[in-house]
């Protein structure tokens, strides 16, 4: 691999894995509108937003870190009282109990609006329209959670990066590839990739939340306690599914505490990683072991967004256990050749799991990827893999991801619009 191939992907392995609170949907709305009232430059009287579906959808059941209040009303009014856009994902964290409660007043008085964009340029698209007693601002996210494309004041444009490559959701000039994914993963200096490990570091303080309180469904003391531990057994699966969910259940929750994201989602972040951190625990692997497996799931979820794009109607955490199952069969022993079985295994398994919005049973969702995961690598390790004569699998692993990529970008739209019609219908 070349020098210049090898720096671009560590580059993008760094833009595109970092730390966010809370939900990434209605925590970018939060960023657009701190971005926002910056730029207006006094206090911001009221809001106005104008949102992609997708985005709405994703931010209409989660809770907001330390607010135990639901949905955009009251992420919105954070941003306009407390927001920090050089913050970015973590733009709320400075919250305190006095922001809360002005924050609150503005929810009570209903000083914002929400309203669908209609033909949105981009599935990830937000538009902040801050409005104080002498100027009025506008600054649009698009694109990426975390990419300000335009800003102006007084109908002033102040910057236009809209065209930019950046912005782009379907930007994927690095032309990565099974192949490139897995050398750079397993060649690279450790040095290199040895900021991977804070991707453990967070994800697993996330899980152990978990043990402090009741978060969300449960779904990790569900799985790991009680009567229930007797049905799933007290083995190295569940313990894997208990941790990955646990940690799930405490993001979706709204507690106030950071996980590390991928691709600007944070359960693709604990997808990507806790999976593969809990079994390499397990199975006593060493520092460097675990670093090229984190790299290896990472970048092949990474890889597959970008051609799916941040936001479809294809479930994210089940294309992160694409990535946790790559990196466990490594763990397992596995070759280049079964790590590819291993992704062609899960795409046989889990194409065409809809995403109906971010919310506390993604930890179900979360639940059956890390176990899908687990058991299309240890059929990878066995040589079983799917084969081109069943379903979208293709001989060629690249080939596999574009088929599923095509089914959720494309072949899913309907599904997804029909999934939002139901949820504001109810």
């Amino acid at each position: 691999m070349q020098d210049l191939d090898s720096e671009s992907i560590l580059s993008l392995l760094h833009s595109e894995v970092k730390p966010a609170i809370g939900c990434t949907e209605p925590i970018a709305v939060a960023l657009a509108v701190a971005k926002a009232k910056e730029v207006l430059g006094e206090k911001p009287l009221r809001s106005e937003l104008y949102l992609s579906a997708n985005i709405i959808k994703n931010s209409m059941g989660v809770g907001i870190p330390g607010t135990g209040m639901i949905g955009l009303p009251i992420a919105i009014a954070l941003g306009m009282v407390i927001g920090k856009s050089e913050y970015e994902l973590e733009v709320l964290k400075d919250l305190n109990p006095e922001a809360l409660n002005e924050a609150k007043q503005i929810v009570d008085e209903k000083r914002f609006s929400v309203q669908l964009k209609a033909e949105s340029p981009d599935k990830l698209y937000i538009e902040a329209n801050c409005i104080g007693e002498k100027n009025q601002s506008k600054v649009i996210i698009c694109g990426s959670h975390n990419n300000i494309a335009y800003a102006e004041l007084n109908g002033e444009i102040i910057f236009d990066d809209r065209k930019s490559k950046k912005t782009s959701e379907a930007n994927d000039e690095l032309a990565l590839s099974f192949q490139s994914i897995y050398e750079f993963s397993m060649t690279s200096p450790i040095s290199d990739l040895r900021f991977i490990l804070d991707s453990a570091k967070l994800n697993k303080l996330a899980s152990q939340e978990s043990h402090k309180g009741n978060f969300g469904h449960d779904l990790g003391r569900v799985i790991s306690q009680g009567a229930n531990k007797y049905i799933m057994g007290d083995s190295i699966y569940s313990r894997v599914i208990a941790n990955t969910s646990a940690a799930c259940d405490v993001r979706m929750a709204g507690a106030m505490i950071p996980v590390m994201s991928n691709s600007g989602s944070g359960n693709q972040g604990i997808t990507a990683t806790l999976p593969v951190v809990s079994f390499a625990e397990e199975m006593n692997k060493s520092e460097e072991d675990l670093i090229r497996a984190l790299t290896l799931s990472h970048l092949m979820v990474i890889y597959i967004k970008r051609k799916l794009g941040r936001l479809s109607g294809l479930c994210g955490v089940m294309v992160a256990g694409i990535g946790s199952a790559a990196g466990i069969t490594h763990l397992m022993g596995g070759t280049k050749e079964q790590v590819s079985y291993s992704i062609k295994n899960m795409i046989g398994n889990i194409a065409g799991v809809i995403c109906d919005g971010a919310k506390p049973s993604c930890s179900l969702k979360v639940s059956n990827a890390v176990s899908s995961g687990m058991i299309s690598a240890m059929m990878a390790i066995e040589n079983k893999v799917i084969t081109s004569l069943e379903g979208i699998a293709d001989e060629d692993v690249d080939k596999t991801i574009r088929n599923l990529t095509d089914i959720g970008s494309e072949g899913m739209t309907q599904t997804d619009q029909m999934v939002l019609d139901i949820m504001i219908k109810k």
